[in-house]
């Protein structure tokens, strides 16, 4: 089957994922770790890509961005794709790929599902069993947030500042809705929408976005379309006189 054309928009958020090959690690150390973040920032400067959420595990990345141009986003994650992997392969004596294909990107409507993305991107290492609360996994965009740290790769989107008028009003608000953990629906639809490149959105977002990209825009149901059998002509009449 054809790969369906990915949807980027200029301005809008999207949630982003790269997956090691057959799921190995990408990641041996907390130095390899500190080395695609520092990498990350520099792509995402070159390409002038803003980062809001961000989340390293084992064997994969999550990643929140609004891209100003529509290639911006790819020109970014190949470049952050190149460079780590020069670098991974020299640091670990290997030769070869290290992802899974291409990356995956799902469109994200910004008003509904933003900080639902956020919160299902940092809350990654707590579902997984790696630490108790999203702001002690020390490789993600959760403490920033929650106000333990600040990231430098971060730019809080204006939905986040939207919680509150001050730093402590918006962590906190965060901080409650982190507290509501990710509803295993909602999960879902984010795990299915980045893999299979479909936007996250409200029926009118969809219907919008539907017009310019339908294959993306519009899931379908698998398989070919059943058959509709024909309806017979319905019996003439004529009028008596």
């Amino acid at each position: 089957m054809a790969r369906l054309p990915r949807l980027i928009l200029p301005g809008q958020p999207h949630h982003v994922i790269l997956r090691g090959n057959n799921r190995q690690a990408i990641f041996f150390s907390d130095h390899d770790r500190q080395h695609m973040l520092a990498t990350l920032g520099e792509v995402a400067a070159l390409y002038r890509v803003s980062i809001h959420a961000y989340v390293l595990m084992d064997n994969h990345l999550h990643l929140l961005l609004t891209p100003p141009e529509a290639d911006a986003l790819s020109r970014m994650m190949q470049a952050l794709g190149r460079r780590y992997v020069a670098w991974f392969n020299v640091r670990h004596h290997r030769s070869g790929t290290l992802w899974e294909g291409r990356f995956r990107a799902g469109l994200i409507e910004g008003e509904r599902h933003l900080l639902a993305c956020m919160r299902y991107i940092e809350l990654n290492p707590v579902r997984a069993g790696l630490c108790q609360e999203a702001a002690q996994w020390p490789w993600s965009s959760a403490a920033h947030h929650l106000g333990r740290t600040r990231s430098p790769l971060v730019t809080e989107h204006e939905l986040y500042w939207s919680l509150g008028n001050t730093p402590f009003e918006r962590e906190h608000a965060y901080a409650e809705l982190m507290g509501q953990g990710t509803p295993a629906l909602e999960q879902a639809q984010f795990t299915e929408a980045v893999l299979r490149g479909r936007p996250v959105g409200s029926v009118a977002f969809l219907a919008n976005l539907a017009d310019v990209h339908p294959k993306v825009a519009v899931k379908r149901p698998r398989g070919r379309p059943r058959k509709v059998p024909l309806m017979p002509p319905p019996p003439s009449s004529t009028s008596s006189a």
